[in-house]
């Protein structure tokens, strides 16, 4: 735009460019002034005058020069301020106010630690909602077995990656209007489109119209300002197969949470096909990052399918990061009925190998009997914490009451991000070299409570 074309009418910014304008005048003239530029003796001897005419006292060159110095200076400011107001009211109406708090967010939190989650399903996306507030630096890798509801269907008829659970980490991450997550996440209850979320449907649309479903996230990401990156853990077309006791094999996710409920634990699981490539830019996060997080989520379904993809697994153990395995709150019909938090610690270091895992998040959290009436009948139960074996594994352990007050019996987001960015404080940003990075999520982890003061989990 050049610059002629601000001063069209009705632009609203002429005014406070008249203001600058003037205030850049006004301080120049008293700076000249104050340090006795001979070059503006004419101009001393008009403002003189006019301060006398003014004031019936003569002031000394210099102390008006001052004078008209600070004029200038207040109104450059002012109309700097208009002029910004007017462009940013035209631009994003209605969020002028605030503007400071989101641009120290912005800046601050570009600054905070490297975060890569790996998992599905709501827990993953339970948990970024809440990390999101400590660092913009995240991403987030995703499996891709769903086959189950709107995910399975789409799947079936587009041929394309399930979209379900990379549409909830993407609301997860959002910077967005409230309305415009609630639309995104929006289940159609009738009709041909019954059981479909608009979010997928979306997703589904912009890979047939961009040819791929990476390039569907990247523009799903911009439209709901997504703090952070989403990536699949393969962009392979993979089915999760299950082995039961007695060699019974089960192909597919929802099968195989079917079939759990009867037939016993799973004794082994693998990817079909099991050559299936790993995203490249998940392997370089990883690689880069300060801190890896496995869970929650479905120990089976969301968190293995992940970890199976080759490459994956190799990955996080090659990486320098602080690796930390959030357990469940609660075990899950036809996965993990009976499982402590030994029994799904054991099972991640069965995919990742002995020692990779640096911390286990436990939830400790009294949980009412009446809000775990529902799960009974279903045979599932608190998680039990295990501290005492869990740390004779030489694995620390951080633990305390992570659940939401009320509802479903689930991590609260914002208890459980500060618990583990406290860890990350202590011990994944030790070196003296990420003073800044330290201060940072220092600040934010004094910042984020009281921000958040009155206000439902």
């Amino acid at each position: 735009m050049k610059f002629a074309a601000w001063l069209f009418p009705g632009l609203g910014v002429k005014r406070w460019l008249l203001a600058v304008s003037a205030g850049v005048l006004l301080l120049g003239l008293g700076l000249g002034l104050a340090l006795n530029t001979d070059v503006l003796a004419l101009a001393d001897a008009i403002v003189s005058q006019v301060v006398l005419a003014l004031t019936g006292t003569v002031l000394p060159p210099r102390a008006v020069g001052v004078l008209i110095a600070a004029a200038g200076l207040a109104l450059f400011v002012f109309g700097a301020r208009g002029a910004v107001r007017s462009i940013l009211n035209a631009v994003a109406p209605g969020e002028v106010e605030g503007l400071a708090e989101r641009v120290y967010e912005r800046r601050y939190l570009a600054r905070g630690p490297r975060v890569v989650a790996l998992g599905g399903g709501t827990g993953l996306s339970t948990l970024l909602h809440g990390i999101k507030e400590y660092t913009y630096n995240v991403t987030a890798v995703v499996t891709v077995t769903d086959d189950g509801g709107s995910s399975g269907r789409l799947r079936g008829e587009l041929g394309i990656l399930p979209p379900g659970d990379i549409r909830n980490v993407l609301v997860a991450l959002a910077d967005t209007e409230p309305l415009m997550e609630r639309l995104f996440q929006h289940r159609f209850g009738r009709g041909q489109l019954k059981g479909h979320t608009l979010g997928n449907l979306f997703i589904g649309a912009l890979a047939e119209l961009l040819g791929s479903f990476e390039e569907a996230l990247r523009a799903s990401s911009r439209v709901l300002a997504v703090r952070g990156e989403v990536l699949p853990s393969t962009v392979d077309d993979v089915r999760l197969v299950a082995t039961f006791p007695g060699g019974h094999e089960v192909a597919g996710e929802t099968r195989i949470a079917e079939e759990g409920r009867t037939r016993g634990r799973i004794v082994a699981l693998r990817l079909d096909p099991p050559d299936c490539r790993p995203v490249p830019a998940a392997l370089d996060a990883i690689a880069a990052a300060d801190v890896i997080l496995i869970g929650p989520g479905s120990l089976y379904t969301s968190i293995a399918p992940n970890l199976l993809v080759p490459g994956v697994a190799e990955a996080i153990r090659r990486s320098p990061a602080y690796k930390v395995f959030v357990v469940n709150v609660m075990t899950q019909p036809g996965e993990t009925i009976g499982f402590t938090a030994l029994d799904h610690y054991e099972a991640v270091e069965s995919w990742l190998g002995r020692g990779v895992i640096d911390a286990v998040v436990v939830n400790t959290g009294r949980i009412a009997e009446e809000r775990l009436r529902g799960y009974r009948s279903e045979q599932a139960a608190p998680v039990e914490p295990s501290l005492e074996a869990l740390a004779s594994r030489g694995v620390k352990v951080i633990s305390g009451d992570l659940v939401t007050a009320e509802g479903l019996v689930r991590h609260d987001s914002h208890k459980l991000a500060r618990v583990i960015m406290g860890e990350v404080l202590r011990a994944a940003l030790k070196d003296s070299s990420r003073l800044v990075e330290r201060l940072v999520l220092a600040e934010r982890l004094g910042r984020v409570p009281r921000r958040r003061k009155g206000r439902r989990p």
